[in-house]
C-alpha cells in the first residue's frame, strides 16, 4: 500500500524539502494560467540537477585526474601482484596513498559525490510518484471525489475492483477502513477510462466525478496526449516516445561519459562499454512499466546530463591540469594540519592495528601451550595421577590435569592402554 508522503529517514525527508520547491513551481506556473504536472517535472528534474552541479562538477575532476594517476597505481598493484602476505598489503595500501597525496585526491572522491547524490534522486523519485501528496492544490481536487464517494456505500470495493484493470504495480489493494490519503494514492493511477468507469458505478454523483476527471486529466495532459498518469506498456501508442527517447538520451550520456582506455586497466574499459548498452535498455524497460510521468523525468534528466557532460568534458579538455592538482593538494594538506586522516590512511592503521592483535593473540597462545605442556609432563612424571593435589597446580596446571585424566580413561575404555 502506497502511504503518501514517504517516512523514510534521509530520504522522506530530502522528499519534504523536494516537495515544497515543486509546489512552489506549480503555483507560479498556475499564477500565469499554466496547470501542468509534465511541465512541473521538467522544471523540478532540471531545478534538482543544477542543485548537484557542483558536486558532479567535483566528481568529473576527480576521473579526469583518475586516469592520469591511474597507471601508477596499475604498477604498484603489479609489483604486490603475488604478495599476499599482511606487510606486503599493508605496504602497497601506503604506495597508493602516497600516489593520491601526490594528486591531492582521495580513493572515495568518486564514489563520495554518487553516494551523496543517491537519496537526492530517491527522494525526486518519491515526489513525482506521488505528486498529490506534495502539491496541496492537486490533493484538493482528488479531495473533492473522494468527500463524494465517502457517501456511499461499497465505493472501497468498486476502487479496488477498477484499479485491478490498471494492471500496474504502484496500485494495490485498499482496506475497508483507507484513509482518503491512501484512497488518492490509487486515484492518482487513474487512467480516463477508470474514471469513466467509477462514474458510471455512481449515478448519484456522476457528474463531480467526471467534473474531477477533467480537471485531473487536464492538469496530467502533456504533449501529444500524452497522460502522466498512464503506464505506456508495451504497444504501439505515442507514449512509446518517452522510453525510446529515454534510452537515446541516457546512451548519448553514456557515451560522452566514456573514459578513455587506461593503460593497464582493461577492466575499466570492459565496464565502459557494458554501461554504455546496459543502462540505455534499462532506462527503456522502466519507462514500459513506469506512469509516464516518470518516463518524463528520466527523459529530462537523461538529456540534461547528456548536455551537462558534453559541457563539462570540453571545459576539462582545456583546464590546466597541474594547476588543479596543485589546488587539491593545498586542500589535502590543510585538512591533514587539522588532523584529518583520509580514509586509505584510516584503513592502513586499521589494518596494522589488526595485525598487532593478531600477533599478540598467538603469542599468549602459544604462551598457554607451552606452560600446559610442561604442567602435564610434571603431573605424568612426578606424581601418581590418583594422588594429584590439584589446588597447587594453579588454573592452567588444573585443566591440563583434567584432559590428562580423560584422554587416559578414554585410551583405557577404548582398549588401547
Amino acid at each position: 500500500m502506497l502511504l503518501t508522503q514517504s517516512t523514510t529517514p534521509i530520504i522522506g525527508w530530502i522528499a519534504t524539502l523536494l516537495g515544497y520547491v515543486m509546489e512552489l513551481i506549480y503555483k507560479v506556473l498556475d499564477s500565469v494560467g499554466i496547470q501542468n504536472i509534465g511541465l512541473c517535472i521538467i522544471i523540478f528534474t532540471i531545478f534538482v540537477r543544477l542543485l548537484l552541479l557542483p558536486m558532479t562538477f567535483k566528481q568529473q575532476k576527480f576521473t579526469k585526474i583518475n586516469q592520469i594517476m591511474q597507471p601508477e597505481i596499475n604498477k604498484i598493484q603489479k609489483k604486490y601482484r603475488n604478495r599476499k602476505d599482511q606487510a606486503s598489503m599493508v605496504k602497497q595500501n601506503e604506495e597508493i596513498q602516497a600516489v593520491y597525496e601526490k594528486y591531492g585526491v582521495s580513493p572515495t572522491g568518486g564514489c563520495l559525490q554518487l553516494l551523496v547524490q543517491f537519496p537526492v534522486f530517491l527522494a525526486l523519485y518519491q515526489v513525482i510518484r506521488k505528486i498529490p501528496a506534495y502539491i496541496p492544490q492537486v490533493k484538493e481536487t482528488y479531495m473533492t471525489a473522494v468527500t463524494a464517494l465517502s457517501g456511499q456505500a461499497g465505493y472501497i470495493n468498486k476502487i479496488n475492483s477498477i484499479s485491478e484493470g490498471l494492471k500496474s504495480s504502484y496500485v494495490t489493494e485498499l482496506a475497508k477502513d483507507a484513509t482518503p490519503d491512501q484512497i488518492i494514492d490509487v486515484l492518482n493511477y487513474f487512467t480516463a477510462d477508470a474514471w469513466d468507469k467509477l462514474a458510471a458505478a455512481f449515478p448519484p454523483i456522476s457528474g463531480t466525478i467526471e467534473s474531477v476527471a477533467h480537471e485531473i486529466t487536464s492538469i496530467n495532459d502533456f504533449l501529444f496526449g500524452i497522460n502522466v498518469a498512464q503506464t505506456p506498456g508495451l504497444h504501439i501508442s505515442v507514449y512509446l516516445i518517452i522510453p525510446i527517447l529515454a534510452a537515446l538520451f541516457q546512451f548519448l550520456s553514456a557515451k560522452t561519459m566514456m573514459q578513455p582506455n587506461m593503460e593497464g586497466n582493461d577492466q575499466v574499459a570492459s565496464m565502459n562499454k557494458s554501461m554504455t548498452y546496459m543502462m540505455p535498455l534499462m532506462s527503456l524497460y522502466f519507462c514500459i512499466i513506469m506512469p509516464a510521468g516518470l518516463g518524463i523525468y528520466w527523459v529530462t534528466s537523461a538529456l540534461f546530463q547528456c548536455i551537462q557532460q558534453v559541457i563539462i568534458n570540453k571545459y576539462m579538455d582545456h583546464a590546466d591540469l597541474e594547476k588543479m592538482v596543485a589546488k587539491n593538494r593545498a586542500k589535502a594538506e590543510k585538512k591533514k594540519a587539522k588532523g584529518k586522516k583520509s580514509i586509505m590512511e584510516r584503513l592502513t592503521q586499521t589494518s596494522a592495528k589488526a595485525e598487532a592483535a593478531k600477533e599478540e593473540y598467538e603469542n599468549r597462545a602459544n604462551t598457554m601451550r607451552e606452560i600446559s605442556t610442561m604442567n602435564l609432563k610434571k603431573i605424568n612424571s612426578n606424581v601418581d595421577s590418583q594422588n594429584v593435589d590439584t589446588s597447587t597446580l594453579g588454573e592452567i596446571g588444573k585443566k591440563a590435569y583434567l584432559v590428562s585424566q580423560y584422554e587416559k580413561e578414554h585410551n583405557t575404555r577404548g582398549g588401547k592402554k
